[in-house]
């Protein structure tokens, strides 16, 4: 069985199956495209399949001609129908693996998928779970699920785990341009995941275990956090004691030894560092050994907006204004420049206590034009601003949330009455430096 699925992936005859048509899984579908393979793509939110049947992205960085080009070929076939599977050679999970309100985690969509898989289950398949998750889950949640149907591992399919390393935003890599680790249930598993895989992306990296790569990638996001925790802890001493944190950090990364510059902001976004750590910290409560450092790393980026509010709190209060009833527009709600992604915005929870405060808010995103419906913050329906001089002029405060190179600082500065920039987005601003206030 191994040796004729091998065959048809060395053959770039098989159908590679991703499931989860977001951040991770379109630009996936990229790679294996770009690598030669016919591919089909499930998602159970059908307006999401819909409109790539339309030929039409919503994933900035995937432009609405290579959607269309690629459903034209017959190189991508989009569908809701989870029948399908059974077409898959191969079968890519990429669906979220969010914490519930306890911060523990929530498999629910991993448990979900791979029911549907295994309903449709034929020998010969490969499983492979990218989701990011926490040491186990291969073995311990899908295996039992998938080998419920009769079918055993190793011999009639073949699991392993591979997590997603994207990078929104950064030109210079691609989801073919980084390596990807590839841990096997076992060796036969091992062997046709790192054969898939070495035609979409630049290098494979085996590892021992599917338990091995599940730790890889909590250890990669926990090392962000960490140390951006320490970042975001020395900013508010360094703003007390009149030292701009980010001129230090600066200064610090000419060493070319020894240290990598992390920067401080308003919170984290993105679906890996606010969640991933505690994954790892959830795991080590269950083994009762203290994880009090990533713990504690979570808790500081968590506080960040707190933080934010209070000193736009002052700043405003030096000009005789409470927030309750301040025009307020936010700058940035994606969760890092240059990019469509909203998902763990620190943003969201700044309007939120914004809004608790009672102030007249707006934002304005030039990549998000309508603020989408969160699941965890409060946020009213609202369109994006159009910035203008106009615009500006007509608010009490502009919150910098995140710095977006569409931004033209110059101009914000000059026509915003009052500046808190989070980001140091302002840093090369020269005329109005007294408008500006670093949170």
């Amino acid at each position: 069985m191994k040796d004729e699925v091998k065959k048809k992936i060395d053959s770039k005859e098989a159908l590679v199956g991703v499931i989860g048509l977001g951040y991770v899984g379109l630009p996936l579908i990229k790679a294996f495209i770009d690598g030669g393979f016919r591919t089909i793509g499930f998602d159970v939110d059908a307006s999401k399949v819909e409109t790539l049947m339309a030929g039409k992205s919503y994933i900035k960085h995937l432009p609405d001609e290579w959607i269309a080009g690629c459903i034209s070929d017959n190189s991508f076939m989009p569908t809701a129908d989870l029948s399908k599977m059974a077409e898959a050679d191969a079968l890519i999970i990429c669906v979220p693996t969010p914490l519930n309100d306890s911060r523990d985690p929530d498999l629910f969509y991993v448990e979900e998928t791979t029911r549907s898989i295994a309903s449709h289950l034929r020998p010969g398949q490969l499983v492979v779970l990218e989701s990011t998750t926490y040491p186990g889950t291969t073995r311990d949640v899908i295996l039992p699920i998938l080998e419920a149907t009769g079918k055993q591992a190793g011999t009639d399919f073949f699991l392993a785990y591979s997590p997603e390393r994207e990078d929104p935003g950064n030109p210079n890599f691609s989801a073919s341009g980084i390596p990807k680790v590839v841990g096997g249930l076992d060796d036969a598993s091992l062997e046709l995941a790192l054969a898939l895989y070495s035609h979409a992306v630049v290098d494979t990296v085996s590892v021992s275990s599917c338990e091995v790569a599940e730790a890889c990638k909590i250890l990669e996001n926990t090392y962000r956090s960490v140390n951006i925790a320490m970042v975001n802890e020395l900013k508010p001493l360094f703003t007390e004691i009149g030292i701009d944190v980010w001129e230090v950090i600066d200064a610090a990364k000419t060493k070319p030894f020894g240290f990598q510059a992390f920067y401080p902001g308003p919170g984290l976004g993105g679906h890996c560092i606010p969640i991933d750590p505690f994954y790892l910290s959830w795991i080590a409560r269950k083994h009762e050994i203290p994880a009090r450092f990533i713990e504690l790393a979570g808790e500081i980026n968590t506080s960040m907006p707190n933080y934010v509010i209070t000193r736009l709190s002052e700043a405003l209060n030096k000009q005789a204004k409470p927030i309750h009833g301040s025009k307020i527009g936010v700058l940035g709600v994606a969760y890092k420049k240059d990019i469509d992604d909203p998902r763990e915005s620190p943003s969201f929870k700044l309007m939120e206590l914004l809004l608790e405060r009672g102030a007249d808010l707006s934002y304005n995103d030039p990549h998000i034009p309508t603020l989408p419906k969160m699941r965890h913050y409060d946020v009213p329906p609202m369109e994006s601003s159009e910035l203008t001089k106009d615009y500006l002029q007509t608010l009490d405060c502009v919150l910098i949330a995140t710095d977006h190179s569409a931004y033209d600082y110059d101009m914000i500065v000059q026509n915003a009455p009052l500046v808190v920039d989070t980001r140091n987005a302002t840093s090369g601003v020269t005329e109005g430096r007294h408008k500006i206030c670093k949170a």
